[in-house]
């Protein structure tokens, strides 16, 4: 177990009471000053020992009369820098912003991604202002997009309005007026106009950055229903537009639920693969625009949130970008008689 200069050694007994629980809960029980997920990530990166031995595993079972030692490294001084990034900014005032996100872009800085994410740009374009409890590399973060998912997010511009954000992303619109809609190109068409996958998802078993419907995992419900479908050559769905509204928010969760159902997304190198083949069964321009797409087809069209100050219900929306559009409307003007023989058309967004 490593152990840089200045890092903090916090250690325990196991008491008998604690004997068979899981190490990351009684961690987070006898480290209050720690949160749960801030243990649950010393733990995977091996800072934690028991009896001298590396425990990498959060749901290791532990032993009393055990030591536990927790390396717990100094943390980083300084939140990220302020970058010149170009934003669109479809809302702003003294409590949120709301942006329109471009592909390519990541949230907030990580592994990989110490620089040019979401959050140095607002720290640029807002200054101070942007509220701090989402930590030191996530201000004003309440929720996200993966980097090549476009559209809309808001983020807090102080710690009132991030607490009543994040309050409102907590409780998915079950009380509030909170709203997330997103449009996705799939592969194949669903046999029902609309319909709802209520499937838990978690880390996969074998990829640590993919998610998977795992039994156990965490509550995750999408509702979808069909706008459009596209017929290939032989008059069977080859792909559809599809809006899905959050009930949760959960990583991928878009991404891993259609493809649980077996209509992943467009473009989807992570979760739709094995349907590389089915590119073949669209004409030469639509092959031409989805590789022109170069991720996935998703893009966060619709958000209603509850304005922190003043209570009213805020709604954006956002029209497909380039690269989306462009796919779908070359499927829609080559593919676009469905199996059923009537077109279908996209409502205006």
């Amino acid at each position: 177990m490593a152990q840089p200069a200045q890092a903090q050694i916090e250690t325990l007994m196991i008491a008998a009471e604690d004997d068979g629980a899981r190490l990351d809960r009684v961690l987070a029980a006898r480290i209050p000053a720690l949160s749960r997920s801030r243990l649950k990530a010393l733990i995977l990166a091996g800072e934690v020992a028991i009896d001298g031995r590396t425990i990498r595993d959060p749901s290791e079972r532990v032993k009393s009369g055990t030591a536990v030692a927790v390396n717990v490294p100094e943390p980083e001084a300084a939140q990220p820098a302020g970058e010149t990034i170009p934003l669109v900014v479809v809302y702003e005032d003294d409590d949120l912003i709301v942006i329109d996100k471009p592909k390519g872009l990541v949230v907030h800085p990580a592994a990989g991604h110490a620089t040019g994410t979401l959050v140095n740009a607002l720290i640029a374009h807002c200054g101070d202002s942007l509220s701090g409890i989402g930590g030191v590399k996530r201000p004003g973060i309440v929720h996200r997009l993966d980097k090549d998912t476009t559209g809309l997010m808001v983020a807090a511009k102080n710690d009132r309005s991030h607490q009543s954000l994040a309050d409102q992303f907590a409780d998915h619109g079950r009380e509030g007026p909170l709203q997330r809609g997103y449009l996705a190109i799939v592969w194949g068409a669903p046999d029902r106009p609309k319909g709802t996958v209520d499937a838990p998802l978690d880390r996969h078993p074998q990829a640590r950055e993919k998610r998977a419907v795992r039994h156990g995992g965490r509550a995750a419900i999408t509702h979808w229903q069909v706008l459009e479908r596209y017929a290939g050559s032989d008059g069977k769905p080859v792909a559809s537009l599809v809006e899905c509204r959050l009930e949760t928010g959960r990583t991928h969760q878009i991404r891993v639920h259609m493809a649980h159902i077996g209509h992943p997304l467009l473009g989807d190198r992570t979760y739709g693969s094995g349907f590389r083949t089915m590119a073949a069964r669209l004409s030469a321009e639509a092959q031409a625009a989805l590789a022109g797409l170069e991720r996935q087809a998703l893009h966060a069209y619709l958000l209603v949130v509850q304005h922190p100050t003043t209570g009213e219900p805020l709604e954006f929306r956002s029209e497909l970008p380039g690269d989306i559009a462009r796919l779908r409307q070359v499927l829609a003007d080559q593919h676009g008689r469905a199996a059923n023989g009537k077109r279908s058309i996209l409502p205006k967004t």
